[in-house]
């Protein structure tokens, strides 16, 4: 079903829901994809997202609690019995089980994991053992691994055992005695075969295994350098213990963006689904206390040039134009470098090159709109106004496009998320320094008299 039918058919499931008509409601949910199903839930407050859910068949919800945003999940398992997340998680791949269970309150989180069956609640337990967003934490224990001795005939009849256990299957892994990996065949390649072979005689020992504690955004960069759409996941010793596919990829890359993202704008992550205004407020007011420290500082900055700004009124009047292209040049820089950090166009050696560019471009701007100021405060304050504001102008994008850029890098070395950089801290600071600048050649032309 379409997003557009989606839209088209929420009325109809709201007069549903408030007639009651759980039986006619339920018929229309079970023919949708679980992708609608969730886009349905999102649009739904939370006494009704809570009804719907609960009307969903123990597969079919299974199918439909990884697709949603962690606010909605909360929302929908906050009055489902133990019993039941115990049954839902049953139906999950492991790596979405997990997940799961991650977001569930502690004590819930004990309950259900003791329901489980054992082999479903050790596999479980052994990946929240590994950080989130590392490769062991997206990884799925489902895997199918044969000995290298194996024939394809075995190896097709164990694929026929295994249909209901593993899906999204691409490759088949082969590993030695000791469960180490030493290559993979693909099922193109198997089914081309003949019955006899053994996988040694087909496997492909390329394609390198994917180290459990690789950090995620790794992965991402791993699977599209080499085109994969699944890759083996071993332990320190080389031993096979899960497998990543395409789509727990695409998630990495939409939960990485939507971060990135959230962390610029100086907002969290995932509030566009927090009904909470409380949380979102408290969520907000970390970031928004760096710009307010910054600004504080600004604040400080005007008063100790005080003298100078009665002097030439005029001085205030281009404090905004100072300050604002201070900060579009900084945030420019930062964000084109934090892209490229994301996607792997950019890494650390490149350091100085990337400086070098950044100051390049921001030489060729600064000039520009150095000439534009200067020619438009000629005429409107003579040739002394026109020189402090267009040296001014010169310096402040030169220093806030070497900053922006410089910053997300520091971070990245330091290993902390660079898209922190961009947030208020790289505003702020351009703030500050931009109107040290912009005063302190002022205030010194003007002490000459000129």
């Amino acid at each position: 079903m379409a997003e557009l039918q989606v839209d088209s058919i929420l009325p109809d499931i709201q007069s549903l829901i408030e007639e009651g008509q759980k039986t006619a409601l339920l018929n229309i949910l079970i023919d949708m994809h679980p992708a609608d199903i969730e886009a349905i839930l999102n649009r739904l407050n939370k006494d009704d997202r809570r009804f719907v859910f609960g009307l969903l068949p123990t597969e079919l919800a299974s199918e439909v609690l990884p697709e949603l945003d962690t606010p909605v999940a909360e929302d929908v398992l906050e009055e489902v019995s133990d019993q039941r997340i115990s049954s839902i998680i049953h139906e999950m791949d492991s790596d979405d089980a997990a997940d799961v269970v991650a977001d569930l309150p502690d004590d819930v989180k004990e309950r259900v994991l003791d329901t489980l069956e054992d082999d479903v609640s050790d596999d479980v337990k052994e990946l929240l053992d590994y950080d989130e967003d590392s490769a062991g934490g997206i990884m799925a224990k489902e895997v199918l691994a044969m000995p290298a001795d194996a024939t394809v005939n075995e190896t097709i009849e164990k694929l026929r055992e295994m249909r209901d256990e593993v899906d999204n299957l691409y490759n088949i892994w082969v590993v030695d005695d000791n469960q180490v990996y030493l290559g993979n065949v693909n099922l193109t390649d198997l089914v081309l075969a003949r019955g006899g072979d053994k996988l040694t005689a087909i496997m492909d020992a390329d394609v390198n295994p994917i180290h459990v504690e690789m950090d995620q955004e790794d992965v991402a960069q791993h699977f599209k350098k080499y085109d994969l759409v699944s890759a083996p996941v071993v332990d320190s010793d080389g031993r096979l213990v899960g497998r990543i596919t395409i789509d727990d990829i695409v998630d990495v890359l939409e939960e990485e963006g939507s971060e990135d993202i959230a962390r610029i704008a100086g907002a969290p992550d995932e509030e566009i689904q927090e009904d909470s205004a409380f949380k979102i407020a408290r969520a907000r007011v970390p970031w928004l206390m760096v710009a307010f420290a910054g600004e504080m500082v600004a604040a400080y900055i005007l008063s100790l040039f005080s003298a100078t700004l009665n002097a030439r009124i005029i001085t205030a009047m281009f404090i905004p134009v100072v300050m604002a292209m201070g900060g579009s040049s900084g945030q420019q820089a930062s964000v084109t470098v934090v892209r490229g950090l994301a996607t792997g166009d950019i890494e650390l050696h490149d350091t100085r090159r990337r400086l070098f560019k950044e100051f390049r471009i921001s030489l060729l701007n600064s000039m520009f709109f150095s000439l534009l100021l200067f020619v438009i405060v000629y005429f409107w304050d003579g040739i002394i106004f026109a020189t402090i504001l267009a040296t001014s102008m010169f310096l402040v994008i030169n220093n806030a496009t070497v900053l922006g850029a410089l910053v997300p890098l520091i971070f990245k070395r330091l290993n902390i998320d660079p898209a922190l950089a961009a947030a208020p801290l790289v505003s702020t600071t351009n703030d500050i320094i931009g109107l040290l600048i912009y005063l302190s050649i002022t205030t010194i032309i003007l002490a000459f008299g000129l």
